[in-house]
């Protein structure tokens, strides 16, 4: 897909202790603010909970000084949506993991969706079941300030955390990078976010630069574009290794 295409789909479809939790959510039913105003939290769905009658998507809340909250449940607004974007993934790894990419000629590997939230998350912590869970009040939320990306489910804390290190920016490759011919998980990513986005709401092949010059590829998830990140979104600038 060329850049115009791309951008024009995607405006279209326009671990912390448990002391450190409980210091941090407090038992109480209102909510309290996890993160910080000018950092970068980010949601990782793993499955879904029946939650005040109706299914949300549950995971893990990673926040921008790199805690993780467990038992997290996203309730509110893009629940539904979340919910569907994740089976699209887990459907899609089931049917390309362990395959050979055509250009590296490396196997794929499982890749993750995440919910990138720019600012504090509105948590409140419940108890469903004898369980506890910390419900992101999704609603409270601007969704200017949301947006879904995916990338390999083993660098999701590592993309989170380079959203938060200053210097870093995002960058697309080029159709004929030599990026998608490293021999290595990077080249394999980079390429296979490409793949998805043939099959469901996603765009590939960006990548975020970080300062040391390690890249991490990515792609969106194009129903849900918040215009607060529309850096990672509407890339412009292109990546040229230098090697």
């Amino acid at each position: 897909m060329g850049p115009a295409a791309r951008y024009a789909a995607i405006a279209a479809a326009a671990l912390a202790a448990v002391a450190v939790l409980a210091l941090l959510l407090p038992a109480q039913r209102q909510a309290q603010y996890a993160g910080t105003p000018n950092g970068y939290q980010g949601f990782i769905p793993n499955g879904a909970v029946s939650y005040n009658g109706h299914q949300d998507p549950a995971g893990d809340l990673m926040l921008d000084n790199g805690t993780a909250i467990r038992d997290a449940i996203w309730d509110g607004q893009y629940a539904n949506t979340i919910i569907q974007n994740h089976n699209q993934i887990v459907q899609l790894n089931s049917q390309f993991v362990g395959k050979t990419d055509p250009v590296n000629h490396q196997p794929y590997v499982p890749l993750q969706d995440l919910y990138v939230i720019k600012g504090q998350v509105p948590v409140q912590r419940v108890t469903i079941n004898g369980q506890t869970y910390y419900v992101i009040e999704a609603d409270k939320i601007n969704p200017a300030n949301i947006a879904g990306f995916y990338t390999y489910d083993k660098w999701v804390p590592n993309f989170v955390a380079a959203m938060n290190t200053p210097g870093t920016y995002a960058a697309v490759l080029p159709g004929n990078s030599p990026v998608f011919q490293w021999t290595n998980t990077t080249g394999t990513v980079a390429y296979q976010t490409m793949v998805y986005e043939h099959y469901a709401s996603l765009a590939g092949g960006d990548v975020l630069v970080q300062s040391n010059g390690t890249i991490i590829p990515y792609g969106v998830n194009t129903n849900i574009v918040g215009t607060s990140l529309n850096n990672y979104i509407f890339v412009q600038q292109t990546y040229n290794p230098s090697s």
